[in-house]
Order: structure tokens, then C-alpha cells, then sequence
């Protein structure tokens, strides 16, 4: 039977176009998507071109932006189970824009500098933790379980050409405009994101807690979560050792192409676009290639063909034709990480109970989101010692690490995708990872159960969270 969340087509079958709410809530967080990718566009050009930025001052500022994720993730994650999740999207997009809309004010007013541009960053980081713990952990209370990975797939795949519509509509706004006032964009989008969330009409219950209940418990609950699940555990573990190897590749990618290849910025920029088709062609087909294959041995070849991506890159010389392959590996490096990631976070949505979601996901995030910096400065320092292309190579032979951990684990004989929590994975007898499901915690006995009230690469190189 079908609920008004649910709704089923006139064929039959269960239609994510026809939910409103879904709509609304893709909707919204395509925009600011899009709006991000205008703000990675624009901010760089302004702080070196306008601002006279050097190399240390650029760097502090992206290290600014990527280090709240690192040490907000889990406390993000806990509120957005203790409280409503539409309320905390609403805010962080809001605090989101206001952080971006002092630039394009300071520079008018000629006070801008990179120092304002370190805390726009940071503060504008901290509000996407908020916004994308509770986001992400949204979606299973908005559509049906059975409907949870095509809504991933959809998802997927329209943030890819999201993220490259948004980077040439930045890359024009920035020529029309200026680096500043194009950051407007962005500004824009997040708007758009919280009044899109703000429309979503299905209830949210949030559980209370009792005051007492502080929420670094709450957030070793999550860890413990994850950590007692077998699926989570191992899905946690493939999501963090993939970005942690596509963070130390992609950090010396571009300089590896645009100096010991000789590649042209705007053949630079057509590889990018392949490669976004590639991410978006990999989510439209994740779901097709599971039911087919089985989950487990679809996320397992998808694992196994990412290193082997990277082989052209090591080979190739300044041709046009190595460019091409290039391209293509490209193309299905992004296809296999959106296909494994679409797959691996819809798992661990289905089987995880609802008032776990956002701790849950909280926990790859604050994994994945830790994993990057570290992986950068490990580039930057072997790309130095060793040379930059011995450096890619160390960072192919790391993307066996994810292949080995889903390998020993029962999920890669999983052949269809768990209808809910309590569903075991099959394995073979003997399997010492196999345990039964860790039901959702409890509150403590302290805690008085009440109701508190009612009421998204990426894919892309750095993994998917």
C-alpha cells in the first residue's frame, strides 16, 4: 500500500518525480550544489588576482573551509538527531549565505582581505557541516525505504551536472561580473536551498532526551553504532580509505597534468566535464547494476577498476591522443566511484534505524572529511621528496586498500540490497565478520522518552561520504 509520501504511478510502480517533497528537497540541494561550485570558482580568483594572495595565504584559506567538517562532523550529526533536521538545514543555509554575502559587501566598500576571506570560509564551512549532517540523514523520513537507493541515484547523478553547471556559470559571472560579485551566486543558491526545504511538508519526529543527556554521549553512541554493525563498519571503512587515496591523487593531479603534460587550461577543463558525465552516468546506472549483479560484487568490481584508472595517467606523455585516454579513464573512474558510492551509502541509510541516521552518516563524514587534509599534506610532502609522479603512484597502489577491506568482508557476496535494518547479509559459513544486526540504541535510563516535536563527489575524486 502507497501513503501520499509514497506515491505509485499509473503503471504501477512507485514514482520519485511525483513526491512533492522529494522534489522540493532535490530541488534545493541541487541549487546549492551548483552555488558551490560558483564559490570554488570565484573565491580563488579573487584572492589571487585581486587580493595578491600568495601561495601560503591560498592554502589557508582552503584549509580553512575544509577544516570544520574535521571537527564539527560528529557534534553536526548528534543535534541533527536530537533536533529537527529541516530547522538545522534552514539555518546553515542561511549562516551560509550571510558569511558569503559579507565579501562581495567588504569588497564595495574596499575592505576586502584574505584574512575575511579565511573566516568567510570557515564559517561558511561549519554551516555546511549542519547543513549536510542533517540533509543527508533527511532523506530516508522523506521517501520509502524500497525507493531509498533510486533516490540516491537520482541525486547523484544530478549533482554531478549540478557541480559543472555551477563551475561554468561561475567561470561566466566571474568574467561578466567580477570574483566578488559573482560569489552573489552562491549566495542566491543557499537561499533558494532553505526556502525549497522550508516547502517540505512531511513530519519529522524528532525523540527527546532528557537535559541531562549530554551530546558527546550521544555522539559515542553513533560511533559505537557504526563500529558494532559489521555493514556500517566495513562501508565506513571503504568510504574513508577511498577518499583518503583520491585526496592524496587529486591534490597533485592538476599540477601533474597542466606541467609534466603540457595540458592546455581548457583541455583541462574538457577532461573535468567527461569526467562529471562519467559521475553522473555511474549514479543513473547504480541501481540497474545492482539488481543484476548483486550490490556486493557491483561495488567490488567498481573498487578494482579505480586503480586501473589511474595506469594512463602514469603512462601517458604530452599528446593529444594520451589526453583523450585521459579523459576517458577519467570518465570511468568518477562512473565507479558514483556507482559504489550511490550503492554504499544506500545501504547504510536502509539498515540503520531512523533515529541513528544523521550519527550515522556523521561518522564517514567526520572520517572522510579528517582523511582529506592529511592526504593532501602527505602529497605535498612526498610530491617533494620523491617527485610528483612517484607520489600518483603511491596514491594507486593506496586505492587497493578499499578493494581489500569490502573483499574480506561477507557484503561482497551481498546480491540484493537489504529491504531493512533487520535484514542479515548473506555470507558464507564461518565468516567471523558475520554478526546479527545492532538493534538502534536506546535512550538511557535517565532519559525520558517524549516527543521533542515534528516537523544533500558529490561525487568526485574525494570519495562519497
Amino acid at each position: 500500500m502507497s501513503s501520499p509520501c509514497d506515491p505509485v504511478s499509473p503503471t504501477g510502480r512507485r514514482s520519485l518525480w511525483q513526491h512533492r517533497d522529494f522534489r522540493r528537497y532535490l530541488t534545493g540541494q541541487a541549487a546549492s550544489v551548483a552555488g558551490s561550485s560558483i564559490s570554488s570558482m570565484a573565491l580563488p580568483v579573487l584572492a589571487v588576482l585581486e587580493l595578491d594572495a600568495g601561495p601560503a595565504q591560498v592554502a589557508w584559506i582552503t584549509f580553512m573551509g575544509q577544516l570544520p567538517p574535521a571537527l564539527l562532523a560528529l557534534h553536526a550529526g548528534a543535534l541533527a538527531d536530537r533536533h529537527s533536521k529541516r530547522k538545522q538545514m534552514i539555518t546553515g543555509d542561511l549562516v551560509s549565505a550571510a558569511a558569503l554575502a559579507s565579501v562581495p559587501v567588504a569588497a564595495a566598500l574596499g575592505r576586502l582581505s584574505p584574512g575575511q576571506l579565511m573566516v568567510a570560509a570557515a564559517v561558511q564551512g561549519a554551516a555546511g557541516v549542519l547543513h549536510d549532517a542533517a540533509a543527508i540523514s533527511l532523506l530516508p523520513s522523506l521517501v520509502d525505504r524500497s525507493l531509498i537507493q533510486r533516490s540516491n541515484s537520482r541525486i547523484g547523478a544530478l549533482f554531478a551536472v549540478a557541480a559543472t553547471a555551477g563551475s561554468n556559470l561561475g567561470a561566466a559571472l566571474t568574467a561578466l561580473l567580477g570574483p566578488a560579485r559573482a560569489v552573489l551566486g552562491d549566495v542566491g543558491s543557499f537561499l533558494v536551498s532553505a526556502w525549497c526545504t522550508a516547502r517540505i511538508q512531511t513530519r519529522e519526529t524528532t525523540p527527546t532526551r532528557a537535559g541531562s543527556r549530554r551530546l558527546h554521549a550521544e555522539i559515542g553512541e553513533g560511533l559505537r553504532y557504526v563500529r558494532r554493525d559489521h555493514r556500517l563498519r566495513t562501508l565506513t571503512l571503504v568510504n574513508a580509505t577511498t577518499s583518503a587515496a583520491l585526496a592524496l591523487l587529486n591534490t597533485l593531479w592538476a599540477l601533474y597534468l597542466l606541467t609534466s603534460l603540457s595540458m592546455s587550461p581548457t583541455a583541462f577543463g574538457v577532461v573535468l566535464g567527461l569526467g562529471a558525465l562519467g559521475a553522473a552516468a555511474g549514479a543513473l546506472a547504480a541501481p540497474a547494476l545492482a539488481r543484476r549483479y548483486g550490490p556486493g560484487p557491483m561495488m567490488l568490481v567498481a573498487l578494482a577498476l579505480t586503480p586501473l584508472t589511474q595506469i594512463p595517467l602514469l603512462l601517458a606523455s604530452p599528446d593529444l591522443a594520451w589526453q583523450i585516454v585521459i579523459a576517458a579513464a577519467l570518465f570511468v573512474q568518477l562512473a565507479c566511484a558514483a556507482a559504489a558510492g550511490t550503492t554504499q551509502r544506500s545501504i547504510r541509510q536502509i539498515v540503520t534505524g531512523e533515529d541513528m541516521q544523521a550519527r550515522m552518516q556523521a561518522v564517514s563524514t567526520w572520517l572522510t572529511s579528517g582523511a582529506r587534509p592529511v592526504a593532501a599534506l602527505v602529497a605535498g610532502g612526498l610530491g617533494t621528496r620523491i617527485g610528483v609522479r612517484p607520489t600518483l603512484i603511491v596514491g594507486t597502489c593506496l586505492l587497493l586498500v578499499p578493494l581489500v577491506v569490502l573483499y574480506r568482508s561477507p557484503l561482497r557476496g551481498l546480491r540484493q540490497m537489504p529491504k531493512d535494518r533487520d535484514q542479515p547479509v548473506p555470507s558464507r559459513p564461518g565468516d567471523p565478520l558475520v554478526r546479527p544486526p545492532v538493534p538502534s540504541p536506546s535512550p538511557s535510563p535517565s532519559a525520558t522518552p517524549a516527543n521533542e516535536g515534528q516537523r544533500n563527489p558529490a561525487v568526485g575524486g574525494g570519495g562519497t561520504a
